[in-house]
């Protein structure tokens, strides 16, 4: 697994995120370890790491990966939960907070993970397995309506009514069960040209949506603003606008001091300014690297400091 996932913009989001080798960070998308390992790498004997990842795989991975290692401690939540294990482990502030919000290259190849439309695999796009709706529910239960709703709002997807009514044409004469039957349907309706994008957008707005990630992701921030010592940085790294965006009007918001009408005299609203945007604009992995790892090409990082 560890060999076949490459972490994206490895030294760059670590020279932003650690500033004191003694400190202690958050990684709140652990996966297989890439970041984290580099990050033990970074910080002195002092230095400790809090790290968790809601994919049972990854956790298990990591869990064995780090055993001999003290200065990480590894949890099975959803990174929305940074304030209860903050409280589990008694840290008050954190001095660097991190997260790849990229689905990992083992999930993507994996047809035991269940997240790839290459290969024949149970419909499910799950991170957290005990959640109760699953893709499967949503390709075979969901209305017409609110399957084209989810694909355009989730996927970006210009065709999702078309797409919207051939699954539930298709769906009438048997269930589809598989990633496989799910992508031999758009495929069916979509010139060659657009297929693997297509696939691509499908099957992201099935995921995001399955896993309520965008509204895990505006919790996360808002918390883990919160917990960032002065100075501390918050670093994120997103691979689609709709992750980006979240990421960047979060950080704007935080920057600003006021958000009273323009038209008031007077500030009346109390809002106190909690972050300093470091970069104005997003910094993106180099061409080396996008040749040797062809899945960084659509990562964006954004970093912020506490103030």
């Amino acid at each position: 697994m560890n060999e076949r996932h490459v972490p994206v913009l490895l030294n760059e989001s670590i020279d932003y995120l650690v500033t004191n080798k003694s400190g202690i960070y958050f990684d709140a998308t652990l996966g297989f370890g890439g970041h984290s390992e580099k990050i033990l790498k970074t910080i002195g004997k002092n230095g400790l790491i809090v790290a968790t990842d809601v994919d049972v795989a990854a956790f298990d991975f990591s869990k064995k990966k780090f055993k001999e290692e003290e200065r990480i401690k590894i949890y099975n939540f959803n990174f929305n939960q940074i304030d209860a294990i903050s409280k589990i482990e008694s840290v008050g502030y954190f001095d660097g907070i991190l997260a790849d919000l990229g689905v990992s290259s083992f999930q993507l190849d994996s047809a035991d993970a269940g997240f790839t439309y290459r290969q024949e695999s149970k419909l499910d796009l799950r991170m957290d397995k005990t959640r109760v709706v699953s893709a499967y529910d949503i390709v075979n239960s969901f209305s017409e309506e609110e399957l084209q709703e989810i694909l355009f709002k989730y996927g970006e997807e210009r065709n999702s009514k078309k797409i919207a009514r051939e699954i539930a044409k298709k769906r009438k004469d048997r269930k589809i069960e598989t990633t496989k039957e799910l992508a031999d349907i758009i495929i069916n309706i979509t010139p060659k040209n657009f297929q693997t994008k297509t696939l691509s957008r499908v099957f992201q707005a099935l995921r995001i949506y399955v896993n309520d990630e965008l509204s895990n992701l505006k919790i996360f921030i808002e918390k883990g603003v919160s917990l960032l010592k002065e100075s501390g940085k918050f670093v994120i790294i997103s691979y689609h606008s709709l992750e980006d965006r979240i990421v960047k009007e979060s950080f704007k918001y935080e920057e600003l001091d006021c958000i009273c009408p323009r038209d008031f005299p007077v500030c009346k609203c109390n809002k106190e300014q909690r972050l300093k945007v470091i970069t104005k604009k997003p910094v993106v992995p180099s061409l080396t690297e996008i040749n040797n790892n062809r899945r960084a090409r659509s990562a964006k990082m954004r970093v912020a400091e506490r103030i």
